[in-house]
């Protein structure tokens, strides 16, 4: 197997490992998912099994009181999100969201295969994209676990500007995906760059 391809199995399984962990983490901590749950086995139980219909707050799992790291910049708050990227699509139907999450999710990870496999491999010419797939294929996969368990996406990450800007909560998949966007946006503007210079040089 081409090493490219060990790449993309130990950075997307890493952005999966490390997604879920910090998710079972927010479970435990931020929620009252586990207290009913003392072992690791049936939290494991809880975490990837239907959640409990949505309570007063509208949340499947009761808050506890966010871990605030800066007043003004950032915090650790739970939040569930049923929806795509930002919330996009929360409001449709489950009967309409869930095939819809599936289907695009499942062909979000052929396309970035297919991409990946057209890659010659070389880490000079092509690095940002054979990291940026990775990473964006590990974030779907996390975020794709979620709703496979629960039909909805644990966020937690919240940064916001004083009281004047908010950013959509997000967590580890989420950010994966970003990072690995923009690297996808740097790989085309290297390989433009480097196709007008070679017309160029051989005008």
């Amino acid at each position: 197997m081409p090493r490219k391809y060990y790449l993309l199995l130990a950075v997307a399984l890493s952005v999966v490992v490390l997604d879920q962990v910090t998710k079972y983490w927010v479970l435990g901590g931020l929620t009252d998912a586990f207290d009913a749950a003392p072992g690791v086995s049936q939290r494991l139980g809880v975490m990837f099994s239907t959640a409990p219909s949505p309570g007063y707050d509208g949340n499947h799992f009761r808050k506890r009181p966010p871990l605030v790291l800066s007043d003004s910049f950032f915090a650790f708050r739970y939040a569930e999100n049923p929806g795509a990227a930002w919330g996009l699509f929360r409001n449709l139907p489950p009967d309409v969201r869930g095939p819809l999450f599936h289907v695009v999710s499942i062909g979000a990870v052929c396309l970035i295969g297919f991409y990946f496999s057209r890659l010659s491999g070389n880490d000079r010419a092509e690095r940002w994209a054979l990291w940026g797939l990775p990473l964006v294929l590990g974030g779907a996969l996390g975020n794709y676990v979620d709703r496979l368990s629960r039909a909805f996406v644990v966020d937690f990450l919240e940064a916001h500007w004083f009281e004047r800007a908010y950013w959509p909560s997000f967590n580890v998949a989420d950010s994966a995906i970003c990072i690995g966007v923009g690297m996808l946006v740097l790989d085309a503007i290297v390989r433009r760059e480097k196709k007008e210079v070679k017309v160029v040089a051989g005008a």
